[in-house]
């Protein structure tokens, strides 16, 4: 790219009030050349409840057409002007669009910045009482009933805080599969407008509210939920041994499999396993 490339700038836009909008993004909506927008018509509403007015000029960059819309934008940037981007709500890239874009920027050598701000998925997080030092963001579970029921077995060993979004149409049926999978006592909150008039933050297990959720909910919703519990592995060289003999036995597995996924299971280096295999002498 020449020095005289434009900047990509990803704006996080207020997830309810409109108030919460960063400065940096009132000034970046009136100076920047071109503003791609998840939908125009929230972003000039947006602008007009900021007192803001929108010189650039202004195009759709959504998910139906973020594909075709990447090269326009490159374009623009490639002609020194800078694109600002911003979705309905939250951070353009966070499980709506902006990714593909920013991915061929860097792969363009383009610059990109952000204008940070609002974020459901780390507003939730602090306001569940879960656990924050380590969390991991799963975006929108699976709509169909199979596809959702193996991600979230994929996840039932997860230690880490877990946050979700979610339909309120699926909220219910996502909260049934999630008790299904991790544990009906599994601790979780489900958070409700965030930052808006009718802000809700329900506690309690994944079966309470998979309950709850039954009556009908409405609104943006952010699911948060307990990791794991830490499990109390094998260590007597005993024990490993015969949970290696018997994962063999009844899967037929070969045996450096067998210790391998004891090992794992038990939170033990494959060493500690293998020796304790072979120091029966088999």
């Amino acid at each position: 790219m020449t020095p005289d490339t434009g900047t990509l700038l990803l704006a996080a836009a207020p997830i309810g009030r409109p108030e919460d909008a960063s400065r940096r993004l009132l000034t970046a909506l009136a100076d920047v050349a071109v503003v791609a927008a998840e939908d125009t018509r929230r972003l000039r509403r947006l602008a007009a409840d900021l007192g803001v007015e929108i010189t650039g000029r202004v195009l759709a960059h959504h998910e139906h057409n973020e594909r075709a819309s990447v090269d326009g934008l490159l374009a623009e940037l490639r002609a020194g002007r800078d694109v600002l981007v911003i979705t309905d709500a939250g951070m353009p890239g966070v499980s709506d669009p902006g990714y593909r874009l920013v991915r061929a920027a860097v792969a363009e050598g383009v610059p990109v910045t952000v204008l940070p701000g609002p974020s459901a998925v780390t507003t939730a997080l602090v306001v569940s009482g879960l656990p924050t030092d380590r969390f991991c963001f799963e975006g929108f579970p699976p709509r169909k009933q199979g596809e959702r029921a193996r991600r979230l077995a994929d996840l039932a060993d997860e230690r880490r805080t877990m946050v979700f979004f979610e339909s309120p149409r699926r909220l219910a049926d996502s909260l049934a599969a999630m008790a299904g999978a991790f544990g009906g006592d599994r601790p979780a909150a489900v958070c409700r407008e965030l930052t808006k008039t009718y802000e809700e933050v329900r506690r309690g297990t994944l079966a309470e509210l998979a309950a709850w959720a039954e009556e009908g909910v409405l609104g943006e919703i952010t699911v948060v939920v307990g990791g794991a519990p830490e499990r109390a592995g094998l260590t007597d060289p005993a024990d490993l041994r015969t949970a290696v003999a018997d994962r063999v036995e009844t899967t037929g597995i070969p045996r450096k499999q067998a210790i391998a996924e004891i090992a794992k299971e038990n939170g033990l280096p494959k060493r500690v396993v293998y020796e304790a295999v072979i120091s029966s002498g088999e």
